[in-house]
């Protein structure tokens, strides 16, 4: 079997968004990503520049290290990445799934895998029109198709403006037999050069309430409405 490009495993430590925010959870973010968003916030583990710092690591010893990290104790484990589902994780899944933990995934949905019907969570999060890329819808349906109906899946899209907005009603509309989640952008500045993990905390909070204000006064009730639990504790600091 090929090896799987990984950017960091980590943990545990909380999940910090979406369905699962809150939640006990070791990371495993993937290095790679078919999509190439103009405000990405996790460049190591997309931009080829960054290469050089993933590992190329058998599914075993992928678990193994998940193992360490949680202690043998059942835990949820989040792919991540990058897009984690350009690379097969079947195994990972069946090693874990073996001792009782848990799975749950983020990707935009343009990759279909079968082993999304192993997952316990599947987050499928489109990338808006603030991202610079545009979902193919066909490609998004066949994700959900993949899931044979066993595994839970939700939405969750990152909103910036009003042209953001109001494309994630146009995909609540398109899908609403699907809990969504709505989190304000998080646009990362060009960092000072002693501050690598620097946000933009005041423009994330801006957003936040401009979508708290905008959905109720449009009396628009179905998304939960979130922020980023770990940028609000951690900034954009790696491995948290």
């Amino acid at each position: 079997m090929s090896k799987l490009s990984i950017s960091e495993i980590f943990g545990p430590t909380i999940q910090g968004e979406g369905a699962l925010i809150g939640e006990p959870t070791v990371f495993v973010r993937t290095g790679g990503c078919d999509y190439r968003c103009s405000w990405c916030d996790t460049l190591h583990a997309v931009d080829s520049a960054y290469r050089h710092t993933w590992q190329q690591m058998e599914s075993a010893e992928v678990w193994r290290r998940v193992e360490e990290l949680s202690g043998g104790q059942p835990i949820t484990v989040s792919l991540s990445g990058g897009n984690p589902a350009i690379q097969d994780f079947s195994e990972v899944i069946a090693l874990g799934k073996a001792k009782g933990y848990r799975f749950a995934i983020e990707t935009q949905g343009s990759v279909a895998r079968d082993w999304f019907s192993d997952l316990d969570l599947l987050v499928l999060s489109p990338k808006p029109p603030s991202s610079g890329e545009k979902t193919c819808w066909d490609k998004f349906d066949a994700c959900l198709d993949a899931t044979l109906n066993t595994t839970n899946c939700v939405l969750k899209i990152v909103v910036f403006d009003q042209v953001d907005y109001d494309w994630a009603k146009m995909v609540s509309a398109r899908y609403p037999h699907l809990p969504l989640y709505l989190q304000p952008g998080n646009h990362t500045p060009p960092p000072p050069e002693d501050d690598d993990d620097a946000i933009d905390l005041d423009g994330i909070m801006d957003r936040m309430h401009w979508l708290v204000d905008k959905t109720m006064a449009d009396c628009w009730y179905k998304p939960r409405i979130l922020p980023q639990l770990h940028v609000l504790l951690w900034g954009n600091k790696r491995g948290v």
